[in-house]
């Protein structure tokens, strides 16, 4: 099959002998296996965007198909949000419809992290206007707006366009935004700059119909910077650059990767990457997910329960014998990162400018906020900045002499260019306040945690930042397993016959932009809980007790992994 044909083209070929068809296209057929494989054959998720500007938005929430709420509308970047006032003890027994609320989560999408201040500010006059001031940074560089109303999405989708935005594909089982270094052509570091790669992947694929039908989402995340700042080991398919020691620069592929309830990191397949196959591999592996994907339980319908059976070796000649031109050459992986994949704080731009990496709280801004930014950055020179794979946001190109005056400005309007330790490393998903998905609150008890530790730990060396992660769910948005200390929401008896919101922990885990040596998930202890009151005193507690027992040079994961369960308390 050429690398353009799509699977909907190809004969099936059933081939398995025994058990139950995976509903893999090229292998059992592409008969759908499930409700949700034949609504997206059916029709598809592009579809109801006329649906949308014709019908749903002049008509109302009520008047919106159940196939298209619930399904569709993803693959525009929308979702109901969670009802206020539905406790987390009712998210697994409730409908979809009893948890939904009548008014959506608009995702937009931002491939590499790449806004200009036009774009900003248009993000931030429709969260004002249409999403009552609602704004969040996710750790996959999208921007996240509540409060949506289907009357006012075609407004939105107009305005967005305008300025060269989109919400095409941001959710649904489709290739998502393409994480891409948030200082992509302007460090010094550098080895090279990807962002015309995933200007020319989205350009070619997102939208296009062949790739639209997908057995789950699949992520990309690319990178030209020795930091490795993209969380590669994660995605579906990643592209770190390396330099070959024949072939000049290009980059490391990995496939594979994933969190939620089934953590797995991505492998390398030991190939290298020229720039100019970068999307020709990327619509390889793509297509290969489309037709070889798992599609009969889409709890194991990501690409890495593929990988997990194949193994890296199979999954490259599968690859290179029926969806790529010629085969790959062998490559090296890349060495570690040289620094912090997170890029807070100033840093000296290759042109000489300075680019700035700012912290809000846990990823929550706002209208205003961004607003505000957007005029701020003007005033010092600049038209363009960035967000990151952890909720931050890079300004770039400001002069030397307006560093410091802006960082005081910036901290007015709650973005710090010099957090403190917690502050810093400290990520949370959207928890109950929107996600029908979530038990717990997140966003409040994160904050509220920082706010605590900053106080309590302010006197204390600690030598390198302990990431904190916390979670609504256990489907891993804020990425608990690979934090040095990962809380999952859940619910905990109170004592008194009761329940309080609280989380599981996970210790010890970490990736590659952390300055590890190499990526490791966490480690869990039986019984190791804590409630959201308590959050601030389970942190305190164990960084004091690292820092009593570490061995000299010793990370916090290696401590968190080696130490008995009793320091772990």
């Amino acid at each position: 099959m050429s690398p353009n044909q799509t699977a909907a083209a190809t004969p099936a070929r059933p081939h398995r002998q025994a058990g139950r068809p995976n509903g893999q296209w090229k292998v059992d057929g592409t008969v759908p296996l499930n409700g949700n494989e034949a609504w997206k054959q059916e029709d598809g998720g592009l579809s109801v965007r006329e649906r949308v500007e014709k019908i749903y938005s002049k008509q109302g929430f009520d008047s919106i198909e159940g196939t298209d709420l619930h399904g569709r509308m993803r693959w525009w970047g929308l979702y109901t949000q969670r009802k206020p006032g539905i406790d987390g003890g009712k998210t697994a027994t409730l409908e979809p419809h009893e948890l939904e609320d009548k008014y959506f989560m608009l995702r937009v999408r931002i491939d590499g992290g790449q806004l200009t201040t036009a774009q900003l500010r248009v993000i931030g006059e429709i969260s004002h206007e249409f999403g009552r001031d609602s704004a969040d940074l996710t750790d996959r560089q999208n921007i996240q707006l509540h409060w949506i109303r289907i009357e006012d999405v075609p407004e939105i989708w107009t305005r967005l366009e305008a300025v060269g935005l989109q919400t095409t594909e941001a959710c649904g089982d489709v290739p998502r935004v393409i994480l891409g270094s948030p200082v992509a052509g302007i460090a010094a570091d550098e080895l090279i700059d990807p962002s015309g790669l995933i200007t020319d992947i989205t350009a070619r694929y997102i939208g296009d119909e062949s790739l639209a039908n997908l057995p789950r989402k699949f992520k990309t995340a690319i990178t030209g910077s020795p930091s490795q700042d993209v969380v590669h080991e994660i995605n579906d398919i990643s592209y770190v650059a390396v330099d070959h020691p024949e072939l000049g620069v290009g980059f490391d592929l990995w496939v594979g990767g994933g969190l939620s309830t089934a953590p797995r990191l991505a492998e390398r397949l030991g190939v290298f990457i020229t720039p100019d196959r970068v999307a020709e591999v990327w619509h390889g592996v793509a297509s290969l997910f489309r037709d070889y994907g798992y599609r009969r339980l889409r709890n194991k319908a990501r690409l890495k329960f593929l990988l997990a059976d194949w193994g890296p070796e199979k999954f490259r000649k599968v690859l290179e014998d029926e969806f790529l031109e010629s085969p790959l050459p062998d490559g090296p992986a890349a060495p570690p990162p040289t620094r912090p994949g997170d890029h807070v704080g100033v840093h000296k731009q290759s042109d000489g400018r300075y680019y700035i990496g700012v912290t809000p709280f846990v990823g929550r801004v706002s209208g205003p906020t961004l607003l505000s930014l957007a005029t701020l950055l003007e005033a010092n020179g600049s038209t363009r900045l960035r967000t990151t794979p952890h909720q931050k946001l890079v300004l770039l190109d400001i002069p030397e002499e307006n560093v410091e005056s802006l960082i005081v400005a910036l901290d007015e309007i709650g973005l710090a260019a010099r957090p403190s330790l917690f502050r810093r490393s400290t990520i949370a998903c959207t928890g109950i306040e929107y996600c029908k998905l979530a038990i717990v609150e997140t966003k409040k008890s994160a904050t509220d945690a920082v706010l605590e530790l900053e106080k309590r730990l302010a006197s204390i060396d600690v030598p390198q930042p302990i990431s904190l992660h916390v979670n609504g769910c256990p489907n891993s948005c804020a990425r608990i397993q690979t934090a040095d200390i990962g809380l999952k929401g859940q619910l905990l008896p109170d004592g008194n016959g009761g329940q309080v919101p609280g989380f599981q922990v996970h210790l010890g885990g970490g990736l590659a932009s952390h300055e590890r040596e190499e990526a490791g998930l966490g480690r869990t202890v039986r019984g190791l809980k804590v409630t959201a009151d308590d959050i601030a005193d389970y942190v305190e507690r164990i960084v004091l007790r690292f820092l009593a027992d570490r061995g000299e040079n010793e990370t916090f994961a290696v401590w968190a992994h080696r130490a008995d369960e009793e320091a772990l308390q």
